[in-house]
């Protein structure tokens, strides 16, 4: 599966033309438009925060090991919402069953990493620095702004939830980091509250103050352009129940913030669900599926979905079987979703077997996730040097023309 792809877009063929030279003799095709997109590009990751089970997600109807494997909590074939002859989505993401079948979503299988660890904290620190098994300092999409952004521009990269991502850390940048718009904002006495609204003087002599002072400024700035994104943000789409924070990021496009990478996590450690699972995890997937579709529509809206790419990402897979608490556990390899009006949608990456498990039960991986880092490094952000950034050499997927 690792080269299918649907068929090309009207907008992929044009990209296809300009890159063999041909946008001389098409004047609906502006000469500069490849380096315009490249300047305007903007990846958004979503977490899944506490493992969700790939298996009970995009489910594997047609192999009837799936079902010998979760004889109660695997779901029927009747109800999932087929996509192809093998896989369809769980019943409630009909979201993503339309992303799927409309070519804009890319499913990248088996991703994992050698020597897996089945703690959250660990397993996510792996996939935030992009480095298993290692003691990187630094988020691999902190090093992508420093890489890419080497100007500092205020406001690159944000990140929003209730506490700092390690994969937003860096060396150079200092990310915008939020939870609600309408609170961001320092907080304070009422006697220091025209300091810190108003900022403070640089004193020249002292260059640590300085420091603090336009460390300070930034922050002050950057939250007065957020709340005001936010406030000046109406939409009639729909992103469903919980919009998955995906209505802030959309906010934030509409008002045309210099932002090029946003980080997203959603509700700590939701999808570990070692018990009683269905219902629960069923729910979960409809509310991320609504607001990643609502977010694709409201993208349209404001004339950006040429622009933006979205990968769904989790530390890490559940167990192949089910448990006796109808639940699963700690597991190693999953999906990961590119999604997007620039992605060629499809399969990609070879499908982990379900009889060919290892000796705790658990898929085989058979794609390093630092493969998907790669492409959207290298195939949407348009930055060459991958490897250095992930201190190793990882083939990309053909997702972007």
């Amino acid at each position: 599966m690792s080269d299918h792809h649907t068929n090309l877009t009207r907008r992929q063929l044009l990209s296809a033309l300009a890159g063999a030279g041909l946008s001389a003799g098409l004047p609906w095709l502006p000469a500069q438009a490849a380096q315009t997109d490249a300047s305007r590009r903007i990846l958004v990751v979503m977490e899944l925060s506490g493992a969700n089970d790939g298996l009970n997600t995009l489910v594997p109807y047609a192999d009837d090991a799936y079902y010998r494997l979760r004889p109660k909590i695997g779901i029927k074939a009747n109800k999932v919402r087929k996509i192809d002859d093998h896989f369809g989505f769980s019943p409630g993401m009909s979201g993503f069953e339309q992303l799927f079948k409309d070519g804009r979503m890319a499913v990248m299988h088996g991703c994992g990493y050698a020597q897996p660890s089945f703690s959250h904290f660990t397993s996510m620190a792996y996939w935030h620095t992009g480095v298993p098994n290692g003691g990187e300092p630094y988020g691999w999409l902190g090093r992508v702004a420093d890489a890419i952004d080497p100007k500092l521009t205020p406001n690159f990269l944000v990140n929003i939830d209730e506490r700092q991502s390690l994969a937003v850390r860096a060396a150079r940048h200092v990310p915008v980091v939020f939870d609600d718009p309408d609170r961001f904002t320092r907080k304070g006495l009422l006697q220091s509250r025209a300091l810190l609204d108003n900022g403070m003087q640089i004193n020249a002599v002292n260059p640590t103050q300085n420091f603090l002072h336009s460390v300070a400024d930034s922050a002050r700035q950057a939250s007065g352009l957020v709340r005001a994104a936010w406030e000046n943000y109406k939409t009639p789409v729909d992103y469903g129940i919980i919009p998955v924070d995906l209505t802030k990021v959309a906010a934030m496009i509409k008002a045309d913030l210099p932002t090029r990478l946003y980080y997203v996590g959603y509700r700590h450690n939701a999808f570990d669900t070692h018990v009683q699972q269905s219902e629960q995890h069923q729910r979960l997937l409809t509310y991320v599926s609504d607001a990643v579709a609502g977010f694709m529509k409201d993208l349209e809206r404001i004339g950006r979905a040429d622009d933006v790419t979205l990968l769904v990402f989790s530390e890490f897979g559940r167990r192949a079987a089910e448990n006796t608490s109808l639940g699963t556990d700690h597991g190693t390899a999953n999906h990961m979703y590119v999604i997007g009006k620039p992605v060629k949608g499809g399969h990609y990456g070879e499908v982990p077997s379900l009889t060919d498990l290892d000796e705790g039960g658990n898929l085989k991986f058979t794609t390093d996730f630092r493969r998907v880092y790669a492409t959207l490094i290298e195939g949407w952000l348009q930055h060459a040097d991958s490897k250095n950034l992930l201190s190793g050499d990882f083939k990309t997927f053909p997702v972007f023309g």
